[in-house]
């Protein structure tokens, strides 16, 4: 879809702002900032986005959501109207084995940045914060942003999300027209994404001599058949699939149970995926298995079973023809990418801001989650962070830089 850009003379004239040396630098230091989770380190990440922000000119804001795990809100100022915002988090998953150097030591090769979290998604801050900064050299060209941008950077998003539900559990101070979630899509506009959530289930049953099974109640034959009522339901699902975002799985991750080859298993625990589609509720999903456990006569006779619903990360579908959408496109390939529309199957904290916030939301960014993210080596092209970083500043300014072109704020998702 690239061509030759459709630029006017002020929109170039802003793109002429956005540093490749500083994108460089701030991913590299982002990178060397380890932030890993499980771990609860995001702190050392978020001091050195904090500092970049503020000598930026940006207004920066943090909030502790555990001891030594601050969400970061930074904002450029810019009229009453509603603005646009971008999310990111700053925690990354553990580096694990097999890398070929150190994974928090930032290297540069063949026009690529490695290190862990070079792709998911610290390149992703930073293109970001190079384009606000851009941003807010607008009146120097004749360009006025009629609202706000804001980057919201929270913590634990590879994990239970503390950091994103204490930002939507907060009072708005402004009304947004979008968010855009800068993970790593390779440039293409996703415009919804499956949900997950985490089931875990406690089977209990009675132990006893396995010369004499029938003297116990086994806890792994209980979890074998709750195993077969998910593996039904999995079937059921896929009978019927979205255009958008395909259908809803389920995946049975972990089991662990039993005492000894010779005891009855008085105990097994499954630890399950739940992949949402938008409008599913992982509670009430709990709780028809639940029913179904009931129904079956699985916990009855000395067997009891807990369902418990351990982390959920809601799903959500913006419109194909929503402003964001089209602007973003349209902003893409101006900045010298070529694009796409569709979905995702992972999913990522732009769920909550679009159900808890109301705010309709994309994912777009830098990198590919599938070749590069969580992997030995991880690592994102220079040149894909400074074209999101075009493309972010287009978008912003599509978007927020006329009365004409700003659609409102109830825009619908």
């Amino acid at each position: 879809m690239s061509g030759e850009p459709d630029l006017t003379a002020a929109e170039s004239a802003v793109l002429g702002f956005i540093d490749e040396a500083a994108i460089t630098s701030l991913t590299s230091a982002l990178v060397e900032a380890p932030s890993e989770n499980p771990g609860g380190t995001e702190s050392a990440a978020v001091a050195v986005l904090d500092s970049a922000c503020r000598a930026l000119g940006f207004d920066v804001e943090t909030h502790e959501v555990a001891p030594g795990r601050p969400n970061l809100v930074a904002t450029v100022r810019a009229g009453t109207a509603p603005g646009l915002m971008f999310l990111g988090h700053s925690d990354v998953v553990p580096a694990g084995p097999n890398w070929s150097a150190d994974p928090y030591t930032a290297r540069i090769r063949d026009g690529r940045i490695y290190g862990r979290g070079a792709t998911d998604m610290k390149g992703g801050l930073a293109a970001v914060i190079a384009a606000m900064s851009a941003l807010r050299r607008t009146p120097e060209v004749g360009i006025e942003l009629y609202g706000p941008l804001r980057l919201v950077c929270t913590v634990d998003e590879e994990e239970h999300g503390i950091g994103v539900r204490d930002f939507v559990s907060r009072p708005a101070d402004h009304d947004f027209l979008g968010c855009v979630v800068a993970e790593p899509t390779d440039m293409q506009v996703v415009r919804g994404c499956r949900g997950a959530s985490y089931i875990e289930i406690e089977v209990t049953g009675r132990a006893a001599h396995s010369g004499r099974p029938a003297d116990g109640r086994s806890a792994i034959d209980a979890a074998a058949a709750i195993v077969e009522i998910i593996r039904a339901d999995a079937a059921r699902l896929a009978e019927t699939s979205d255009d958008l975002l395909g259908h809803g799985t389920w995946n049975v991750g972990t089991i662990v149970g039993g005492q000894g080859i010779s005891v009855v298993a008085p105990g097994c625990s499954l630890g399950i995926d739940r992949r949402l589609m938008p409008d599913e509720d992982p509670h009430r999903i709990a709780e028809e298995l639940r029913a179904t456990i009931r129904d079956r006569r699985i916990d009855t006779d000395g067997i009891t079973v807990d369902v418990r619903v351990t982390m959920e990360m809601p799903g959500f579908a913006t419109d194909a023809g929503h402003p964001l959408v089209t602007t973003a496109v349209g902003a893409v390939v101006d900045a010298g990418a070529d694009t796409s529309v569709g979905g995702w199957t992972a999913a990522c904290d732009g769920g909550f801001v679009s159900r808890d916030l109301g705010v309709p939301s994309i994912v777009l960014g830098p990198g590919n989650i599938n070749t590069d993210a969580h992997q030995p080596d991880e690592s994102v092209a220079i040149a894909d962070l400074v074209t999101a970083a075009r493309a972010y500043a287009l978008a912003a300014m599509r978007l927020l830089g006329s009365p004409t072109s700003r659609p409102s704020a109830s825009a619908a998702p």
